[in-house]
C-alpha cells in the first residue's frame, strides 16, 4: 500500500510539474529535463509512469476538466453557468486548467480525442437537463449549443488574456452568457440566472487566504505566549527555591554533586535502543 501511494504521489509531481512547464513554455518549448528539475523526479521515474512527452500532454489534458463540477441538483443553466465562472477562476489560479487550455489551443491532438471534447459533451449534458426540467427550449440542439458556448468561452478567454492578463475574465463570461442565453432559454428562467455565478470565487479565495492567515497568527502567538509562561515559570521557581535550612542544603548539596542525575537501570539501554 505505501509503494502504491507513493506511485500516485509521483504521478502526482510529475503532472503538476510538467503542467507548470506547458503553461510556461507552450508544448513544442517544453524540455522533459526541467520537468523533471520542478517535479524533483528521476527520468527513470518519469518514463516508468510515461511513455513520452506526448503522454503527459494527454494527461493534462484530461486533468483539466477537474477543476470543475457540474452540480446536478437545483437549476441546469445556474451550475452550467457557474462550472464556466469556475473554470474561469482556474485560468487565473490553476496552471493545470492553463496548460491544458495552452496546448488545446496550440492544437496538440496527441491522436487522441477532440481537444474540447470532454467540455463539449458536459454543456451539452446540462444542456440535455434543462430541456428536461423546462429550463432551455425544446427546439435546442444540445450538442450545436454546447459547441458554440465552448468556443466562445475560449475565444472570450483569449481576449481576456490579451487585454488584461484574465483580470476581468469573470466579468467577460458574465457577458458572454448575457447574449448566449436568449437564444437557449425561456425569459422566466433567465431573470433567476447570476451569469457572474452564485459565488464570488476571487473574494471566497481571499477570505480562506485571511482566515488561514489569522489562524498562522494566532497560533503563533499562542506558543509564543506558552514560551514565554514556560520561562517565567522557570524563573520564579529558580528565584524562590530554598537557601535556607536543611531542605535547601539538601537540594544545593544533591545538585552540586550531582545525585539524582544517575538514570534508572536500564535506561542508558533502553534510550539507544530507541535512538
Amino acid at each position: 500500500m505505501a509503494k502504491q501511494a507513493r506511485a500516485v504521489q509521483t504521478w502526482r509531481s510529475i503532472v503538476d510539474a510538467a503542467a507548470s512547464v506547458f503553461d510556461d513554455y507552450g508544448y513544442e518549448r517544453a524540455a522533459i529535463s526541467e520537468i523533471l528539475r520542478r517535479a524533483k523526479v528521476t527520468k527513470g521515474a518519469l518514463y516508468f509512469h510515461f511513455a513520452s512527452k506526448e503522454a503527459i500532454a494527454q494527461a493534462i489534458m484530461d486533468e483539466q476538466t477537474s477543476t470543475v463540477e457540474f452540480e446536478q441538483e437545483g437549476s441546469p443553466l445556474q451550475s452550467l453557468v457557474d462550472g464556466g465562472q469556475q473554470f474561469a477562476f482556474a485560468l487565473r489560479h490553476n496552471a493545470m486548467a492553463r496548460a491544458g487550455t495552452r496546448l488545446s489551443i496550440e492544437g496538440v491532438f496527441l491522436g487522441g480525442p477532440h481537444p474540447w471534447g470532454d467540455w463539449i459533451d458536459a454543456t451539452a449534458r446540462m444542456l440535455e437537463l434543462g430541456q428536461e426540467r423546462g429550463e432551455v427550449f425544446p427546439q435546442i440542439d444540445p450538442m450545436v449549443s454546447a459547441k458554440i458556448i465552448v468556443a466562445s468561452f475560449t475565444g472570450i478567454q483569449l481576449v481576456s488574456e490579451a487585454d488584461t492578463g484574465r483580470a476581468d475574465l469573470r466579468e467577460q463570461v458574465a457577458e458572454m452568457w448575457r447574449h448566449i442565453l436568449p437564444s437557449i432559454a425561456h425569459p422566466g428562467v433567465i431573470a433567476h440566472i447570476k451569469p457572474e455565478g452564485r459565488v464570488d470565487l476571487a473574494a471566497q479565495a481571499r477570505e480562506e487566504a485571511e482566515r488561514e492567515a489569522r489562524e498562522a497568527r494566532e497560533a503563533r502567538e499562542a506558543r509564543a505566549a506558552a514560551e514565554a509562561q514556560e520561562a517565567g515559570s522557570g524563573t520564579v521557581s529558580e528565584a524562590g527555591a530554598p537557601t535556607d535550612g536543611a531542605g535547601g542544603r539538601a537540594a544545593r548539596t544533591g545538585r552540586e554533586s550531582g545525585e539524582g542525575d544517575e538514570e534508572p537501570a536500564g535506561a542508558g539501554i533502553a534510550a539507544g535502543g530507541a535512538a
